[in-house]
C-alpha cells in the first residue's frame, strides 16, 4: 500500500495562502485564534483572510450572531456561519466572483477553563464555494478535546481546523483521504471527531452515512449515530439525559425476532422507570464494525451497510456503527452521554459468550474487571430467551447455565438484577437463527419473507 504524503501544518496553511482562488473570514470562539493562526505564521497570507474575528464576549457574540441557549453547538456553528458569509459576499463577491471562491471558516469551543473538569469539544465548519459564483455547500464536524491542558487543546485544536479547511479545499473528492488527514501531525489520543457532515447542493451525491461510518473505520471515534431519518448526529445531542436501550446485533438481516426483543424489553426497562425517566426514552439499534466486514480481505462492505441502515431506519430505528467489540466498551460510551439507566438486549447465545476469556484478556482485572466496568453506571442486562431444538426446551436468564468457574458469579449477577429476564412475545420467532434465514434467502425460498418484516424485504435480497 502507498503511504501517504502528510505535509506539515506550516506547509498546508502555505498552500491556501498561495492559491489564489480561494479568499474568505474567520471567525473562533473559545479558545482563541488558534486556526487563523496558522496563515499569518505562513507567508503570503493577504491571498487568503480577508478578515478575522474572535467575539469572546456572550454579549458581543450575541449582538452579532443572535441569542443561543447553547453557545457550543451546532446552531451556534451555523449561526456564525450564516453572518459571516453573508457579511463577506456583500462586500467582496462583486470585486472577486469571476475568480474566486469564498469561503467561511467559524468554529465555537469549550477549551479546558481554570480548575475545569467538564467535557472538552467544539463545533467547527467551513462554509465554501466549489466553484467561483455558484452557491455555497457546508462541511460540519463535531470534535472532543482529549487534552488536560488548555494550551496543547488550542494547539490541538488550530492543527484540525486548519485540516479540515484544507481537506475541504483539496479532497472532497476522496472521502478515506478527507477523514483520515482530518488528524494530520497529531499524536493519538488528543482529539476525537464523532461527526462528519456535508451539506449543499454540490456534495447532494454525499451519504453522510459513509461518512460517519468512515471516521469509525479510521479510528477518529469508537461510534457515529443517524437518527430513523438518516441524519447524521452527534451522540450527545440525542442521548442527553435519556434512558437508553440497546441491541446489538448484525442486523443481516433485520428480522421480526429483533423488532419482539425490542418490545419485549422496552416493556419490562420501562416498567422500571418513573414518569420522568419514561418520557425520556431511546432505543438503539447498534451495529458493530466486526459485522460488517466483508470476506476475508477485512474490508468494510459499505452496500451492506447502507442496505441495513436503510432497513433499520425505515423501521423507525436509531441506528449506532460502533468499533465496540467488549460490551463494557459500549456501556462506557453510552455513559459518557447519559446518566440514566441503560438496558442491554442480548440473546442467551450472546449471554454466554461475556463469560469467554477473550473479551476480558486485555484487563488486568480479567473476568472481574470487565463485568465491574460493564455495569458501572445504571446498566443492566436484559436477556432474550432461547429455545433448544432437540428438545424444546426454551432457556431463560434464571435457567441459564453459566460454565462451571463462572456459575457463583453469574448467580451474584442474576440475584442483583443486573442480568434480567425477558419474555418472548412469540416464542415461534425462536425457531429459526439469523444464519438460517440467509440460507433461505440465498437458496431462494419463500420462507424466509415472513420471518422478516416487509418493509425490510428489499434490503434483505440486497444483501444476499
Amino acid at each position: 500500500m502507498k503511504t501517504r504524503e502528510v505535509l506539515s501544518s506550516y506547509n498546508k496553511a502555505l498552500r491556501i495562502n498561495l492559491d489564489q482562488t480561494k479568499y474568505g473570514t474567520f471567525a473562533e470562539i473559545g479558545a482563541g485564534q488558534e486556526v487563523v493562526n496558522w496563515f499569518f505564521r505562513a507567508s503570503a497570507t493577504a491571498g487568503t483572510v480577508a478578515k478575522s474575528i474572535s467575539a469572546y464576549d456572550m454579549t458581543m457574540s450575541d449582538e452579532i450572531y443572535g441569542k443561543s441557549h447553547r453557545y457550543v453547538s451546532r446552531e451556534r456553528v451555523t449561526a456564525m456561519l450564516d453572518h459571516e458569509y453573508e457579511l463577506l459576499i456583500e462586500r467582496l463577491a462583486e470585486e472577486r466572483h469571476n475568480k474566486t471562491t469564498f469561503f467561511s471558516y467559524c468554529n465555537t469551543v469549550r477549551a479546558r477553563g481554570y480548575k475545569d473538569k467538564e467535557e472538552c469539544h467544539g463545533w467547527m465548519g467551513v462554509r465554501l464555494q466549489l466553484k467561483p459564483g455558484e452557491k455555497p455547500c457546508d462541511i460540519l464536524c463535531h470534535v472532543r478535546l482529549l487534552d488536560e491542558e488548555n494550551m496543547d487543546q488550542m494547539e490541538a485544536l488550530g492543527i484540525i481546523g486548519l485540516n479540515l479547511m484544507y481537506a475541504s479545499f483539496y479532497h472532497r473528492d476522496n472521502l478515506g483521504r478527507f477523514v483520515d488527514s482530518l488528524v494530520d501531525n497529531l499524536t493519538a489520543g488528543r482529539v476525537e471527531v464523532d461527526m462528519l457532515k456535508f451539506l449543499g447542493e454540490g456534495f447532494r451525491f454525499v451519504d453522510n452515512r459513509l461518512c460517519s461510518l468512515q471516521l469509525v473505520q479510521s479510528g477518529l471515534t469508537a461510534a457515529a449515530m443517524f437518527t430513523p431519518e438518516g441524519e447524521v448526529v452527534q451522540p450527545a445531542e440525542i442521548l442527553y439525559k435519556k434512558s437508553v436501550a440497546l441491541l446489538r446485533g448484525s442486523f443481516d438481516p433485520v428480522t421480526h425476532l429483533h423488532l419482539d426483543m425490542m418490545k419485549q424489553t422496552k416493556k419490562s426497562f420501562c416498567g422500571e422507570l418513573d414518569d420522568d425517566q419514561k418520557g425520556r426514552f431511546i432505543s438503539l439499534c447498534e451495529i458493530s464494525m466486526n459485522n460488517l466486514l466483508r470476506g476475508d480481505g477485512g474490508e468494510i462492505d459499505h452496500v451492506k451497510f447502507i442496505d441495513r441502515a436503510d432497513a433499520l431506519q425505515a423501521l423507525g430505528q436509531t441506528l449506532l456503527i460502533s468499533n465496540c467489540p467488549e460490551f463494557h466498551r459500549i456501556a462506557t460510551y453510552l455513559s459518557r452521554y447519559t446518566k440514566e439507566p441503560i438496558a442491554i438486549i442480548l440473546s442467551i447465545g450472546l449471554l454466554n459468550e461475556l463469560f469467554k476469556e477473550k473479551w476480558s484478556e486485555n484487563l488486568e482485572g480479567g473476568i472481574l474487571e470487565s463485568f465491574g466496568r460493564l455495569f458501572k453506571n445504571k446498566v443492566s442486562l436484559y436477556v432474550y430467551p432461547w429455545k433448544n431444538r432437540k428438545d424444546g426446551e426454551l432457556v431463560t436468564a434464571e435457567s441459564f447455565n453459566a460454565h462451571e468457574k463462572a456459575q457463583h458469579l453469574y448467580q451474584y449477577l442474576l440475584q442483583n438484577r443486573l442480568v434480567r429476564s425477558v419474555e418472548s412475545g412469540d416464542e415461534s420467532l425462536l425457531n429459526y437463527t439469523g444464519r438460517e434465514i440467509q440460507k433461505m434467502i440465498a437458496e431462494g425460498s419463500e420462507e424466509w419473507k415472513d420471518l422478516v418484516p416487509q418493509i425490510a424485504h428489499k434490503a434483505a435480497m440486497h444483501i444476499h
